[in-house]
């Protein structure tokens, strides 16, 4: 219910939600009308990795407090959040100068409550 959440603000604002599970994160995140960026901190991979494909945000972060570190990287977001698609460092500019990769990630976690030990996934980056 908080302003700062729900309205697309500029500048140094932080604003901290709790969730009592990851679900519950995607769910807050993705009922935000807006979608710049987010981030999760967590020591679990399975966990990382269900964030970062079930969020619909421009820029996720894993394990660090700012979902794009550096000026040159894009500036985009989704839904509401729109601001800096067509700019210099924006979506259209990015793709023009990238090209995308696949990636097959394969980790350990013993202790999921699956009872997988072994998790694999391949993406399109």
């Amino acid at each position: 219910d908080m302003d700062i959440y729900t309205q697309e603000i500029f500048g140094p604002a932080l604003c901290v939600l709790e969730a009592e599970t990851l679900e519950e994160a995607i769910a807050i995140i993705n009922a935000n009308p807006n979608g710049n960026g987010t981030s999760i901190f967590t020591s679990s991979g399975w966990n990382a990795r269900l964030f970062e494909n079930e969020i619909d945000v421009g820029q996720v972060g894993i394990n660090v407090p700012i979902p794009v570190p550096v000026a040159f990287f894009s500036f985009t977001g989704s839904r509401a959040s729109k601001l800096g698609d067509l700019g210099p460092n924006g979506k259209q500019t990015v793709s023009f100068w990238t090209q995308t990769k696949s990636v097959t990630a394969r980790w350990f976690e013993p202790d999921h409550e699956d009872g997988t030990n072994v998790h694999t996934t391949i993406s399109m980056k």
